[in-house]
């Protein structure tokens, strides 16, 4: 019952305060145009973002007025991380409604990227371990990596969620779409997979899966509302911190998003390659190239969806770590073979691949 009704308090919030958010931004002039390098037609608010976040926190909130009726924490260092986790959104927030009025260059949002990450580490918030594989033994010993690789793979970790879910949020639908199959395989590995389960951290993906759930309706395709700079920034960091407060099953996490995380790293070799700025903006995310060659948003979107949803669903029915890792390998050749297809079918030169004013994405 507590899992229930923090999944469907986070729903119901979203549900109310994102048409107030999209009355907001219209109001308030933080709303986007059309433009050449955006995909939809009408002037749409920006400030859905503004809505996630909201619905999620103050969820959270109600879980610490009414202790009693949800699980207790077994951990003393749960409310260090918990702390951590709702200043860090805060900040980021704050940074991207400014993205959002200003259109910031991108030497700012990395440097929020990086105020990010140290916000974590500041809150406990930080991988020290990642298993081996083959041996089931932690890389570094048992005490784990030495305190200056944390310090750098935690803020890598960070800025890397935090640009695959901006860059992924192109099409209506597709980044929120994305984080809820997150949010739900690693609220299953919490539960299900975890030992003990991890019933009191639990709670925090299902109230961002409830938060974004209620968001979609307005944002799938053809969408009413866009979540912005706010929105992105909010729920990269977000999962970034969860995938760490789950156990930092890095695995988990590469077999739900490693579609979005391997576009990234393509777009900034290409870009690099190319002798552009990997904060370059143009149309050469893997979306564009597939919208560009036809294929609607919705189905872009729902493939999208299927993808993650079958390589997360591997990450919670498969105990192996040994065939996890042959489904990391599989699902490795399978997006590249994609994203080769795509940028050979549409080179860079397609109509569309053109920087703009716009967010850096």
């Amino acid at each position: 019952m507590p899992f229930i009704v923090v999944f469907l308090l986070a729903f119901g919030l979203s549900l109310l305060l994102t048409p107030l958010a999209r009355q907001w931004g219209l109001r308030l002039g933080l709303a986007d145009a059309p433009a050449p390098r955006r995909v939809h037609t009408g002037t749409l608010s920006r400030l859905g973002g503004v809505a996630l976040y909201l619905a999620f926190t103050l969820t959270v909130l109600a879980t610490l007025a009414f202790p009693a009726f949800f699980p207790a924490s077994r951990d003393p260092n749960e409310a260090t991380r918990l702390i951590g986790l709702l200043i860090g959104s805060t900040v980021v927030v704050i940074f991207g409604l400014l993205d959002d009025r200003l259109q910031l260059p991108a030497w700012p949002q990395a440097l929020v990227q990086v105020v990010a990450g140290l916000i974590g580490i500041a809150s406990l918030i930080f991988i020290k371990h990642v298993n081996n594989p083959f041996t089931n033994q932690p890389f570094g010993g048992a005490d784990g990596f030495a305190w200056p690789i944390v310090w750098l793979l935690t803020l890598f970790w960070f800025a890397g969620m935090m640009n695959t879910v901006n860059w992924l949020d192109g099409l209506d639908g597709l980044a929120a779409g994305v984080a809820a199959i997150f949010c739900l395989v690693v609220a299953g590995h919490m539960l299900l997979r975890a030992e003990p389960p991890q019933t009191s951290v639990a709670l925090l993906p299902l109230a961002l899966l409830g938060a974004v759930l209620g968001f979609l309706p307005y944002n799938f395709n053809p969408s009413s509302v866009i979540m912005g700079s706010s929105g992105a920034f909010f729920l990269g960091f977000a999962l970034a911190a969860l995938g760490i407060m789950g156990g930092a099953r890095v695995a988990t996490v590469l077999l739900v998003l490693g579609l979005p995380i391997l576009d990234v790293a393509w777009l900034i070799w290409r870009r690099v390659r190319s002798g552009r700025s990997p904060y370059h903006s143009s149309r050469d995310h893997l979306h564009h190239r597939l919208l560009d060659l036809g294929f609607s948003q919705r189905q872009i979107v729902l493939a999208y969806y299927a993808f993650c949803a079958l390589f997360g669903g591997l990450a919670i029915f498969i105990n192996s770590r040994l065939i996890k890792l042959l489904a990391l390998g599989i699902l490795g050749l399978l997006a590249f073979a994609v994203l080769w297809w795509a940028a050979a079918a549409r080179p860079d030169s397609a109509p569309g691949s053109h920087t703009d004013t716009g967010t850096q994405k």
